[in-house]
């Protein structure tokens, strides 16, 4: 495998540092960096600056906004993204429900919904799973039964991330009760004001509402929100799983990271000396490092390797960068709570905000409610364990 990127890559390098550096507002960069949760308008601010640029979606297709981008080109897009603390593409829009209404819509459909999935003139959220249907995901009972010119939609689903923010949701829907699980599914889109929409929130370990209960009472869908064909669903939401998993071991994120505990842990100190010159600390932190720059060795392994892949095709190896990316990034979560110390104790956030003032520098705030938030990076995008099994079987060949 050549290392060296082309001039025509690294020229593409300089421009997107830039961009993410200069055009991204600071102070949204800012609370990306600290772990502070971004507000609605954030996110749709930051995903409009890309696609002013044309950055917004550059998996979709190029008559929808997409970029005929190399695989090289993908990583560095994302790699500069990540060390600039920008938000990312909103993933409900860019990597998940654009990409099936672009593949599997109708002509119509994708003139109604793309250009504003795009700019985020819709919010999307993802009605997939369901209680006692989250890994077994095809046994989902929400169900959308047809009359007339209308589905009546009747269910629950939960973990909708951010639905509490949402303006659409696309959801797998029962349409066929008496066929085999994965044969009676429909893709279907529903405007969240839709009479009979209930979101609940629930409220995370870290003290935020980042997920949601959605509940449906005889919801009316017009049958033209329908994606493609009736009970072909499952084979949808498996083309926009593979979608998600795009770019899922945070490299450049995880670099980030370590770029701010290096800084953090200059001010603080153990003893008489700061952190960061403590033999103990450095030993810890050089070997996330190490661990990093092995995993972004296998990234670039795998992005020479999509050349070679038939489009579409998933390379089992990122599988491994899924499993290492998520175990560095929990590890660097808690690198960050050891740097702030006793500082990370005091702060707890109620439901509205902070309920006591902040003790201790601000920077510190976030590290307990970050350190508990990732423990989930370990679960989304296909949980570890799950992970181990593709590596045994499809490289390993065990």
């Amino acid at each position: 495998m050549d290392l060296n990127f082309t001039p025509e890559e690294i020229a593409f390098r300089e421009e997107a540092r830039r961009f993410f550096r200069t055009e991204i507002p600071a102070a949204i960069r800012a609370k990306v960096a600290e772990g502070e949760g971004l507000t609605r308008d954030d996110m749709i601010t930051s995903q409009r600056i890309l696609n002013a640029r044309g950055w917004a979606v550059p998996n979709w297709p190029v008559q929808w906004g997409g970029q005929d981008w190399s695989p090289i080109q993908v990583y560095l897009y994302q790699d500069e993204m990540q060390q600039a603390d920008c938000p990312p593409p909103i993933a409900f829009n860019a990597s998940m429900v654009g990409p099936v209404i672009a593949q599997f819509g109708s002509e119509e459909m994708k003139q109604r919904f793309l250009p504003a999935t795009a700019n985020a003139d819709i919010f999307w959220c993802q009605g997939f799973s369901e209680p006692g249907s989250g890994s077994d995901l095809a046994s989902l009972r929400t169900k959308a039964e047809r009359k007339g010119d209308k589905w009546i939609i009747n269910g629950q689903k939960i973990w909708t991330t951010l639905a509490q923010y949402a303006d659409w949701i696309f959801c797998l829907c029962r349409t066929d009760p008496s066929a085999k699980q994965q044969e009676g599914i429909s893709f279907i889109l529903i405007d969240m004001k839709t009479p009979g929409i209930t979101v609940r929130p629930i409220y995370t370990i870290d003290g935020g509402r980042e997920v949601n209960e959605v509940f449906f009472d005889n919801v009316e869908v017009p049958a033209e929100n329908l994606v493609g064909q009736e009970n072909k669903g499952w084979d949808y939401a498996k083309f926009l799983l593979g979608n998600e998993r795009t770019g899922i071991a945070r490299v450049g994120n995880s670099k980030a990271k370590i770029a701010r505990i290096k800084h953090l842990a200059a001010l603080e100190f153990a003893g008489e000396q700061p952190l960061i010159e403590d033999p103990r600390f450095q030993e810890k932190l050089a070997a996330i490092e190490v661990e990093l720059k092995a995993l972004e060795m296998t990234q670039l392994r795998v992005v020479s390797d999509e050349r070679k892949l038939a489009k579409g095709k998933q390379n089992p190896a990122s599988s491994i960068l899924k499993l290492k990316g998520s175990v560095i990034q929990q590890q660097l979560t808690e690198l960050l709570m050891e740097v702030v110390g006793p500082y990370a104790m005091p702060y707890q956030r109620d439901f509205d905000g902070n309920n006591e003032p902040v003790v201790g520098p601000g920077y510190a705030t976030e590290a307990a409610p970050m350190y508990f938030n990732y423990r989930k990076v370990s679960i989304y995008g296909g949980s570890n364990e799950i992970q181990r099994n593709i590596i045994a079987k499809a490289i390993l060949g065990l």
